[in-house]
């Protein structure tokens, strides 16, 4: 099944903002947009919720703690206690301070890694994808968004337009 949607080419950043602004205030809904640059504000101004990406470091970087010393304990308290410089490995907690390095750095190996492939996996970022920019403008100089056409074609075309819009197309999506 295909659907319509409006591309509108903008050239400037500060005419992008406004024109989502008077797009949202249009109750018109804006499928993605597409820009050179992190644009400020941008995520805000569309009204997409805050990003949760942040209790997946934390999570994963619980991970990597709990495994560290899960690691620690098995393999320096139970499974081989060694001497080491007059230190008895007689329980984890008296040797806790030696493994504190360790344990820092596997929260910060868990969560490095583990935030990458979620970041990956949720931005559909799959090794060899084929790239899904519409215009290739949007690499270099220009901003395009896409906004869905409801039976309101020509009135959508003529409402981006007079946002400054340079340039707006219909497309058949697929």
């Amino acid at each position: 099944m295909s659907n319509k949607v409006i591309h509108a080419l903008y050239n400037d950043d500060e005419i992008l903002m406004d024109a989502v602004k008077q797009t949202r205030k249009a109750h018109h809904h804006i499928e993605e947009i597409y820009t050179p640059f992190p644009v400020h504000g941008l995520d805000k101004a569309m009204g997409l919720s805050p990003t949760r990406i942040a209790i997946c470091a934390f999570m994963f970087g619980v991970t990597g703690l709990s495994f560290g010393t899960w690691l620690m304990n098995n393999i320096m308290i139970q499974d081989w206690p060694q001497d080491i410089g007059g230190k008895p490995s007689f329980s984890y907690i008296q040797n806790m301070p030696a493994f504190v390095p360790i344990m820092f750095e596997e929260t910060v190996f868990f969560a490095a890694h583990l935030m990458v492939i979620t970041f990956y996996m949720r931005s559909k970022l799959w090794p060899f994808k084929v790239a899904e920019n519409p215009d290739v403008r949007t690499t270099d100089d220009h901003f395009l968004m896409e906004v869905a056409v409801n039976n309101n074609e020509s009135e959508l075309t003529s409402f981006l337009q007079s946002t400054g819009a340079v340039e707006v197309k219909v497309i058949e999506k697929h």
